[in-house]
């Protein structure tokens, strides 16, 4: 799996479609997307585009409640296939856990029935808690290969970083930008390390999290900035900057609480 990719929410079908062929034109190899983002079909379209092998590239997508049951993720992975026109994805998460409809250990076991099948290279969750994670793998015996969490300076995720290591979960971080309403991006650490460096605030950030040791999906349909977000692995950040931008933590209730929202 790719260390940083091109995340695609919010974006409609054409924008998804440019963004996706400017990324892999620019070296992406990972793309993500999902059900809810309603642009798979752009997804797809940018896919076919870029002239690039399928075999080359790393895609995710991601499935919404009304799929949540050890047969039902099976239809939930077709309907994503049909939309994408790929015969696979690479990577199949559980969009959110939901626990109010007391299904996502069913549906992840559905997940694992493709995986044996031969039908997934991976499979995972996303913005699943400790606590979700513990009875997915009690109840089905199989770890989950990917969390996908909100994680960013601003939401560091410490305790469920560490709960990952400790099980073998890949970390993913969406909104690792700060996303709407959270400005890190304008944080004066931020902007002091990217002036040192020569680089763009984004740039710091994102290398924040290779730092870390996570993946990550910054969204952006602008050509330049696909570019500059994907060049971050021609220099690094000192520990002492790395913990300098972990201090503008908020702590775990700055986070969306997959407890309470889902879809």
């Amino acid at each position: 799996m790719p260390r940083l990719g091109l995340g695609t929410s919010p974006m409609g079908n054409d924008q998804t479609e440019r963004a996706v062929a400017d990324a892999i034109e620019a070296g992406y190899r990972l793309i993500d997307t999902a059900e809810a983002y309603g642009n798979e079909v752009g997804v797809g379209k940018g896919i076919k585009a870029s002239g690039v092998a399928r075999e080359e590239l790393f895609v995710t997508t991601k499935f919404d409640r009304h799929w949540h049951g050890r047969e039902l993720a099976a239809e939930g992975y077709q309907a994503s296939l049909d939309r994408l026109g790929l015969e696979y994805v690479d990577l199949l998460l559980i969009h959110w856990p939901n626990p109010q409809f007391d299904r996502y250990a069913q549906a992840f076991q559905g997940l694992a029935d493709l995986l044996e099948a031969g039908r997934l290279k991976a499979v995972g969750t996303s913005n699943f808690k400790p606590a979700h994670l513990d009875r997915v793998i009690a109840e089905t015996g199989v770890v989950p290969d990917v969390n996908q969490i909100q994680l960013s300076p601003a939401v560091t995720r410490v305790e469920t970083r560490a709960y990952h290591q400790q099980h073998g979960i890949v970390t993913e971080s969406w909104s690792p930008l700060g996303g709407q309403g959270v400005a890190v991006l304008t944080q004066p650490v931020i902007q002091d390390i990217a002036r040192e460096i020569g680089r763009t605030p984004a740039q710091i950030i994102l290398r924040w999290n290779i730092e870390l040791g996570l993946v990550t999906i910054p969204k952006s349909s602008d050509p330049e900035r696909i570019r500059q977000n994907i060049g971050i692995f021609d220099f690094s950040l000192t520990p002492e900057q790395v913990a300098a931008i972990s201090a503008l933590d908020h702590g775990e209730q700055a986070a969306v609480d997959s407890d309470e929202f889902g879809h």
